[in-house]
């Protein structure tokens, strides 16, 4: 009995010790579960919204998933649209769920207050946050906005922090779906934490308004399903206009339009983070590393910052039409495999895109 009563008193020890281990996840969207990430030697430092801390070793968690904002910077919100679609996968319990702020109070549309050494990004154009452009605030202008990236990538992958880490997805929606379109083909990172440390990577682009094309041809009609109603606003163009068309050809306005295939349209003129590496290099990675393109079955209207420049109208009339048709380019240029997934009754709006059934198994990997 006395044996026994030992026994049980050990298996009650090591009980509270996993519970211990097991910490609830934070659910709020204010400073409580915010964090500070430091991103050089200068003390310069990013804020993120987390479910659990990046500086406590956690073994519970086997999944991680990356949020980035919008052209708002609203990563308390995206916080929120991440949790929604996590308790409906059931994957509060062992995911971690992070979303970071890509602040800036550079331009007239951008006005955000930074805290002591937070990083202020640039807010519009090639070189904004969203295409991995540099730092506009403070005055060391050393970073890159990948590099904000690379620094929570890098967290993540450390095994002595989280040793049962095996899957990481990379999302962002709208300008943030930009941003992880960008980040999936040029970041240095993916084969190294994928060959060290065994942990799987995919990315996932939602409704952003512009894509980076591997190559000068831009899409025709036809390089849209016919039965996708992607045409602004929303009508499903005569089968018969398309027939006759090939899906990709050479840009009509090419000469008036410059800029059309410059970076972030195009891999032409490359600036930031992305300049240093070859276009050879980034067509590979953007095939191998796995993308998938999720695409809301409504959004097909000029709202929510929808960019009208030359260069994006020349990759469709609308985001739905822009988003199947460069996957049929990257797939066919490539010989690649990405899905396009259009996610039904969803227009411009992340909380509808990351709650949607259609969205949930590309987001929480079981």
């Amino acid at each position: 009995m006395l044996r026994f009563f030992w026994f049980s008193v050990l298996l009650f020890v090591k009980a509270s010790d996993i519970w211990a281990a097991s910490p609830e996840p934070c659910l709020q969207a204010s400073n409580t579960c915010t964090e500070w990430v430091t991103l050089d030697e200068q003390g310069q430092r990013g804020l993120i919204y987390r479910t659990h801390p990046l500086t406590q070793r956690n073994e519970t968690l086997e999944h991680a998933v990356i949020v980035i904002h919008g052209q708002g910077r609203n990563a308390d919100g995206y916080f929120r649209h991440g949790l929604a679609g996590a308790f409906l996968a059931d994957a509060l319990k062992d995911t971690l769920l992070i979303s970071p702020r890509f602040a800036s109070n550079e331009g007239k549309d951008c006005r955000d207050t930074l805290d002591t050494n937070e990083v202020g990004w640039i807010c519009l154009g090639s070189e904004s946050w969203r295409n991995g452009g540099i730092q506009a605030t403070p005055a060391t202008k050393k970073l890159q906005s990948f590099d904000f990236m690379d620094a929570l990538v890098l967290k993540l992958s450390d095994q002595a922090l989280f040793p049962k880490l095996r899957t990481l997805v990379i999302v962002g929606h709208s300008a943030g779906g930009q941003l992880v379109n960008r980040y999936q083909m040029v970041n240095p990172l993916h084969e190294k934490i994928t060959a060290e440390r065994k942990i799987q990577i995919s990315y996932v682009v939602a409704n952003p308004s512009s894509y980076t094309y591997p190559g000068a041809l831009r899409p025709t009609r036809a390089a849209v399903p016919s039965n996708i109603a992607a045409a602004a606003p929303g009508y499903l163009a005569p089968v018969s206009d398309a027939k006759e068309q090939k899906a990709f050809v050479p840009y009509s306005d090419a000469s008036g339009c410059t800029s059309f295939n410059r970076w972030p349209y195009g891999l032409e003129q490359k600036v930031g983070y992305a300049s240093g590496i070859s276009d050879e290099v980034i067509k590979q990675q953007l095939a191998k590393r796995p993308a998938t393109f999720l695409l809301g079955e409504l959004d097909i209207l000029p709202l929510y910052g929808f960019d009208s420049s030359c260069a994006a109208m020349a990759q469709g009339p609308t985001r739905l039409a822009r988003g199947f048709a460069y996957t049929k380019f990257v797939n066919d240029t490539l010989q690649t495999n990405h899905p396009a997934v259009m996610v039904p009754a969803c227009g411009h709006d992340a909380r509808c895109m990351f709650s949607a059934e259609a969205a949930l198994p590309h987001l929480f990997i079981k």
